[in-house]
């Protein structure tokens, strides 16, 4: 099999957001070294526009846009980052933007996305399908559609996540034994895993999610896209998609080692840990990789390990409770 998506795609990416996107640091804590007993990188994505890497893939995907799709304007559907994104990537191109919001996503995406002057339709995530309400929408307005996952532009950009990884520890002469990726729907992980892929072929990539979400792993496992029980709740909104997608799978099945799933007690540990020990927020989606490397489920030791900290865009309440533990 062959990929759709390749290193020159994402370096294509790259320049399309370089001006907008900004350039995460790869933290290397020293706390995290002497308590794992290995190298520790963390790829900062709480410090990205919008406070979350899915910046990278709206904006490639709006700015790749014909003068008469964006004409028409956009729309979405997500429980609060991808929806951040495209309302930002929008704003900034000077095109309306419509997104489909779960109605109990944390009220400071909800705010957020509308700052960025986009339209929010919300639906019950539990009894209503996200996916029809769009497509009714886009069929009133004519609108171009940006999927949270599935779309190659979207995974182009979320792959930059993953280039400037592998550019950051070659310029330090270093080479990646592991990389622990966020995944929901797993564009993030088609892209990251890719250019990691690409430029360090030994390097093993594991995709993280919530237990009870943990399709993917179990996709990967059965080597058949796998469906999640959407009835349960999780803190890991970011993180809920129901199965991963038909295209990110396929690329994924190829390039991805090993599925890990972490429980929500270990996510608010390390979230916890996070901002006692590393002084950075980060919300219960984007702490997975972290909580897995924390909770013992990878090696970390004589090894040198990245961890994406996917985001920072977490309700107050469930910070609170988080920290407070």
């Amino acid at each position: 099999m062959t990929s759709p998506i390749t290193l020159a795609t994402i370096e294509k990416a790259a320049l399309n957001i370089a001006s907008h996107a900004v350039r995460t640091p790869l933290l290397e804590p020293r706390v995290l070294a002497d308590e794992l007993g290995g190298r520790i990188f963390l790829k900062a994505e709480t410090f990205q526009k919008t406070g979350t890497f899915k910046f990278r893939g709206a904006f490639n995907t709006v700015i790749n846009l014909s003068p008469e799709q964006r004409e028409r304007g956009v729309i979405a559907w997500s429980s609060g980052n991808h929806a951040q994104g495209v309302a930002a990537a929008a704003q900034i191109v000077g095109i309306p933007a419509t997104i489909v919001m779960p109605a109990d996503a944390p009220e400071i995406k909800r705010k957020n996305t509308e700052s960025y002057g986009a339209r929010v339709v919300p639906y019950d995530r539990y009894s209503e399908d996200r996916k029809a309400i769009a497509m009714a929408l886009m069929a009133e307005t004519g609108c171009a559609l940006i999927p949270p996952y599935d779309h190659l532009d979207v995974i182009a950009g979320q792959g930059t996540v993953g280039l400037e990884i592998a550019q950051d520890l070659k310029s330090q002469n270093s080479a990646p034994d592991q990389v622990l990726i966020c995944c929901g729907g797993g564009g993030l992980t088609a892209g990251v895993s890719t250019a990691v892929k690409s430029l360090f072929p030994n390097c093993k990539t594991l995709t993280v999610e919530p237990e009870g979400y943990d399709d993917t792993k179990k996709s990967l496992e059965t080597g058949e896209r796998q469906e999640a029980d959407t009835s349960q709740k999780s803190l890991c909104d970011a993180l809920l998609s129901p199965q991963p997608g038909e295209l990110t799978f396929s690329i994924n099945r190829q390039t991805v080692d090993q599925g890990l799933a972490v429980s929500e007690d270990e996510v608010l540990a390390a979230m916890r840990y996070g901002f006692e020990k590393l002084k950075l927020v980060i919300e219960p989606g984007g702490a997975v990789c972290l909580a897995a490397a924390l909770a013992g489920k990878i090696d970390c030791r004589n090894k040198t390990t990245v961890l994406i900290l996917s985001g920072g865009n977490v309700d107050p309440a469930i910070f609170a409770e988080a920290i407070v533990g």
